[in-house]
């Protein structure tokens, strides 16, 4: 059973024949022998790099974990005969190697490459990663008790900031991770399991379907993408004290366009196929989908500009009417450009949700807004060409939304149709 289940989200995850695996890691080498020649170095200090690594490492192993794109196979998994423990082991080992050489191994590549490591800290590196695997598994399994899990990683990041330049603090992480193993030695299979909520089915039918309830909707069905979100008003909140000094350059723009990374919104069709499906082949929906679409990434940027606005105000007190402008400008079009990548340029072929949060595409619009926003800074005059650039691309928008397409040979199943409408309604 625990090479089968290995075997089994190994080639869901890694390819039939693990050919995703391979490029991953020749896009590793390609990328710190490329930072390695270029001759750039920084100093990172050790506490800074464990607690780089640890959460990152973390972070994607939970989002790995409470992806809903698993619950198929696990079900089935479920049903055959299974011992417990040796299952618990076989499906964490799957998602912790594709997080640490998948995920994780990116990040190691540049800081690798940008900085000088010692042997010793390879080691303390890999203990670091797989501490982190185990602790987001054993924190995972203890749902119910979330409270002793937020008190046990709190913890664990207090250590690692203050004690984590310490020769020692590798022994600290081994016996964190055995304790992390005895919790999963303990742990229940359907721990794991995230099924279809009873409560999400009774949905309360009504004659005219709302898109901005869709989207609500899915919001809260899917809460770990609403921490974005949150992580985004928390930058939000902060930012202003760094830009602080840059003030008199008005680089309100650079805060604007680093807002504009909400990974969560701006994947919607690329995450739900049902919902793709829908809008590209029933009559009239590209218009009443991606106006609405583009209106709701708007309300989300908007709110993190806002609140970037209020603390400027706070600390500077030098709030105008043109940041105000700029604000509304970099918040709409990086929501029209958002949906204009996302009709022309959905993600195709991920296997769990991290592949939508991590996958490249993701920096495109922030890199454009930053762009933008360095262009304005160094040629305020081109703050004023900004709402003709704005224009163009809402004009495309809307040809695109009223344009008429009709699929060839393609046609909706009834029961997909009944589906969309209870989803939407």
């Amino acid at each position: 059973m625990m090479n089968m289940t290995g075997k089994a989200f190994a080639k869901k995850l890694f390819g039939a024949k693990y050919e995703r695996l391979a490029r991953t890691l020749l896009l590793d080498v390609i990328i710190f022998w490329g930072l390695y020649i270029a001759g750039f170095q920084v100093q990172v200090a050790a506490s800074v790099r464990i607690l780089m690594i640890s959460a990152f490492t973390a972070g994607v192993m939970w989002q790995a974990l409470s992806s809903r794109d698993n619950a198929v196979e696990l079900q089935h998994m479920l049903m055959l005969p299974q011992h417990g423990r040796k299952f618990v082991f076989s499906y964490i080992a799957a998602l912790g190697a594709y997080t640490v050489l998948t995920k994780t191994g990116l990040l190691l590549a540049v800081l690798l490459a940008v900085s000088a490591w010692k042997p010793i800290e390879m080691v303390g590196m890999a203990i670091c990663m797989l501490h982190a695997v185990l602790m987001a598994a054993a924190v995972y399994s203890l749902k119910k008790y979330w409270y002793a899990g937020g008190i046990w990683a709190a913890a664990i990041v207090s250590a690692i900031l203050f004690f984590g330049n310490r020769p020692w603090f590798g022994l600290l992480l081994l016996t964190n991770g055995l304790f992390a193993i005895l919790i999963l030695r303990k742990a229940e299979v359907y721990a794991f399991y995230q099924g279809e909520n009873e409560k999400s089915r009774a949905i309360k039918q009504r004659k005219k379907g709302s898109l901005w309830r869709y989207f609500f909707r899915y919001l809260s069905c899917h809460r770990n993408y609403l921490v974005n979100t949150a992580v985004m008003w928390c930058v939000a909140l902060v930012m202003p004290y760094f830009l602080r000094e840059m003030a008199g350059l008005s680089a309100a723009p650079v805060g604007f366009a680093i807002l504009s990374l909400n990974t969560p919104i701006c994947i919607l069709l690329s995450c739900d196929c049902d919902l793709e499906q829908a809008v590209r082949f029933l009559p009239g929906q590209k218009q009443r989908f991606c106006i609405p679409y583009c209106l709701f990434i708007f309300s989300c940027n908007m709110a993190a500009d806002a609140i970037f606005l209020l603390i400027w105000q706070i600390q500077n007190g030098s709030v105008t009417v043109l940041m105000i402008a700029g604000a509304v400008s970099f918040a709409l079009q990086s929501a029209v450009l958002s949906v204009l990548l996302e009709w022309f340029y959905p993600i195709r072929g991920w296997k769990i949700e991290s592949d939508l949060w991590h996958h490249p595409r993701k920096y495109v619009v922030p890199v454009v807004m930053l762009l933008l926003a360095g262009g304005v800074l160094a040629w305020p005059v081109l703050l004023y060409a900004l709402p003709v650039l704005l224009a163009a691309e809402i004009i495309i928008l809307l040809f695109i939304c009223r344009r008429h397409w009709q699929p060839a040979r393609t046609q909706m199943r009834q029961p997909h149709l009944r589906k969309v409408k209870r989803t939407l309604t």
